[in-house]
Parts: structure tokens; C-alpha cells; sequence
């Protein structure tokens, strides 16, 4: 007999019997309850929007440039998670720059 043989059974065996598992993507609000979001415009240069993210929400720059793209792309990024008394005076200080955005 091959020794092989029983090893050959076992991985059928073993494989017939594995479940699997379905991985479920849920929409939840953060632990503070807010995002602050910034909108795409036809106004406002990748380079200004990359600064602004960096300067008040104290994004890296790869992060900044990322949701700048996002941003681009999509429409509009939540670009921080917060509580609401923080993400108001980002938000004021964003706009004060001509970047539309909104914390919901």
C-alpha cells in the first residue's frame, strides 16, 4: 500500500468538512458618533487640500494625499473621526480656507 494513500484521504476528508466563514462588512458609527467630511470642488488645487488636511487635521502627508484622491475621485472623503466639539473647530478652519465640509 502507498504510504501516501491515507495522507491523500485525510486532505479530501479534511477539506470536505471545513466551513466557511463569511466576513460581513457592517456600518458603524465611531465610539465619538462624528466624521468630518471634505468635498470635492473645481476650485481648490490638490496642493492646498494636501496642506489643509496636514495643517488641521494633523494628517502624514501620504494620509493627506490619499484622501485628497479620495476626495478627487468620489466626491468627498470623511477625513477625521472625532467627538463633535472637536471636529466643529477643524471644520470652521477648513472652510475658512474655501474647502467645503461638514461634520455629521
Amino acid at each position: 500500500m502507498n504510504q501516501f494513500s491515507n495522507s491523500s484521504k485525510f486532505s479530501t476528508d479534511f477539506y470536505s468538512n471545513t466551513e466557511t466563514e463569511v466576513l460581513e462588512e457592517v456600518a458603524t458609527k465611531t465610539e465619538e458618533g462624528h466624521r468630518l467630511i471634505v468635498f470635492n470642488d473645481e476650485v481648490n488645487t490638490f496642493d492646498h487640500v494636501i496642506d489643509t488636511l496636514i495643517n488641521i487635521c494633523e494628517h502624514s502627508e501620504p494620509q493627506a494625499e490619499q484622501c485628497t484622491w479620495i476626495i478627487h475621485f468620489k466626491g468627498k472623503c470623511s477625513v477625521k473621526e472625532g467627538s463633535w466639539n472637536d471636529l466643529v473647530p477643524m471644520r470652521n478652519a477648513i472652510c475658512d480656507r474655501g474647502i467645503s465640509a461638514e461634520v455629521d
